[in-house]
């Protein structure tokens, strides 16, 4: 009869591909029931946007079954590790911080921001989205909210869409008013969106930055821990010499650069699915390789996208298994395993501040 020793023996020669050790070592598996040559058992994953769950559960089912199972259920289930550092200058019980930025307006940040948000969400995780661009928020649009939040006590209520807990200034101020603000107000006012607001228990908070390198990045740096910062570019020249400050604004922030994400990359014909690269194509993945850091794939031009943003649907929300949206959750879940590996390696005092990190492709 095979034993719970042998169970544990066997994955533990099954690697998490990302963090390069033993499903066992980490603390990945629970639950395990046997009977006869049936085995059951849980695989907790560092997030439940996983982009290598198949090849982890093909090798576990194998190493399974060449201890003489003939029966083997995999259960499923996921724990994010936190990046401690939020927890040790921040009582807010959010476990990572994704900052996504651009060197100049005009890229689709903020789409970018949204989809990827609503993604892991539809991914399982429990996701917020911070609009940290006071001066021109469009969350609320993209969101398709245009309500108050409330108040419990002195703490704020944070609005929600698509599973996603959302807070911008879009909320507090009239549409037709202009923000005008020196810089101690808009500090007081990011500091506020991450300590007053009630985020409840999240997985991962999404801070859209505006765009730029300025007052909010420096005082979202100052502010919070920043588990990891993603850019968005266009491919055009003109665009991508930005690319390069907004990865030396992270650097110098002390910020992992999660990586590039090129929007706006091509678009495909809805007639004849023929692509065509308006913008150029491959600039920012380029770039990236000369930059050292990772590329975290292509998002298409695509009507389906800019109307989504415009009706406050996102396409990641109402179109999940189209072309278009695809490529937003491939990018949630090459970020998630980035933050996974960040703060795992941070645990065992392994993370360099600053540095970029190696993502696998799929």
């Amino acid at each position: 009869m095979i034993t719970e020793q042998q169970v544990l023996s066997a994955l533990g020669k099954v690697q998490e591909p990302e963090l390069h050790r033993d499903l066992v070592s980490l603390n990945m598996i629970k639950d395990i029931k046997i009977q006869n040559d049936a085995v059951q058992f849980t695989i907790v994953l560092t997030t439940p946007a996983c982009p290598l769950r198949g090849q982890i559960e093909s090798e576990a089912k194998a190493a399974i079954a060449a201890i003489g199972a003939k029966q083997i259920d995999i259960k499923w289930d996921a724990s994010v590790p936190s990046d401690a550092r939020i927890v040790g200058k921040l009582n807010i019980p959010v476990k990572s911080t994704i900052a996504v930025a651009s060197g100049k307006g005009g890229v689709g940040k903020t789409t970018v921001s949204v989809n990827l948000a609503v993604a892991l969400a539809q991914l399982g995780a429990r996701v917020g989205l911070m609009d940290a661009d006071v001066y021109g928020p469009n969350i609320p649009i993209m969101m398709g909210v245009n309500e108050q939040p409330r108040t419990k006590g002195e703490r704020i209520i944070p609005l929600e869409a698509y599973g996603v807990k959302l807070m911008s200034m879009g909320f507090l101020v009239p549409a037709d008013q202009a923000v005008i603000w020196r810089g101690p107000m808009l500090h007081s006012a990011i500091r506020q969106f991450l300590t007053d607001v009630e985020w409840g228990e999240l997985d991962y908070l999404v801070i859209d930055l505006p765009p730029g390198t300025g007052d909010v990045q420096l005082t979202l740096a100052q502010s919070v821990p920043l588990t990891g910062g993603v850019v968005v570019a266009t491919p055009q020249d003109v665009a991508l010499a930005d690319v390069i400050k907004g990865i030396t604004m992270f650097r110098r922030l002390e910020v992992p650069v999660l990586g590039v994400v090129e929007n706006m990359s091509y678009f495909l014909c809805p007639h004849c699915n023929e692509r065509t690269d308006i913008f150029a194509h491959g600039g920012a993945h380029k770039m990236a390789q000369q930059l050292d850091v990772p590329f975290l794939g292509e998002i298409p031009l695509d009507v389906a996208i800019r109307v989504g943003g415009d009706s406050g649907k996102p396409v990641s929300a109402m179109n999940a298994d189209s072309p278009y949206a695809l490529p937003f959750k491939q990018l949630a879940q090459s970020v998630a395993a980035a933050v996974s590996v960040l703060n795992a390696n941070a645990l065992q005092g392994e993370l360099i501040a600053g540095a970029s990190i190696p993502i696998v492709r799929r």
